[in-house]
């Protein structure tokens, strides 16, 4: 007998497509009032609603956000991406949160989730480049 594929709900393909087209529109509020819709009418967001809410922050600057929505990822008992991590480790980056950033780039490794080559050599620029500017102010 063939294996049965379980298909995702209207309902959550319907909010996931809002969710990412917030995140597109860079209209991190919105997609953060979709979340809060679902979570309100007792549907549970999947991963990949939770992922386009945080890129959502991410683009949006709102890094505190972010990580509130990776928080609610684990409490949930879902398991965050690779994509999970890497918004909300650029999130940070951006918000120049460097110890939350490396915080969870170590969590990605302990989830045997490897981070691209990409993030991780962006983060570990980003930081030098900080310590570059803050050491020639004594600022840091």
């Amino acid at each position: 007998m063939p294996e049965a594929k379980l298909e995702p709900e209207p309902w959550l393909i319907s909010y996931n497509a809002g969710i990412s087209a917030c995140e597109k529109g860079e209209q991190w509020w919105r997609a953060l009032a979709l979340l809060s819709e679902m979570w309100a009418a007792k549907l549970k967001p999947d991963v990949i609603s939770c992922n386009a809410g945080i890129s959502a922050c991410e683009k949006g600057g709102q890094w505190r956000r972010a990580l509130a929505l990776l928080c609610e990822v684990w409490e949930a008992k879902l398991e965050p991406s690779f994509i999970s991590y890497n918004a909300g480790i650029i999130a940070c980056e951006n918000g120049e949160q460097w110890r939350w950033a490396f915080a969870l780039l170590s969590q990605m490794r302990e989830a045997k989730l490897e981070p691209n080559p990409w993030s991780a050599t962006m983060l570990w620029l980003a930081r030098a480049k900080k310590a570059s500017i803050c050491s020639g102010l004594c600022c840091c």
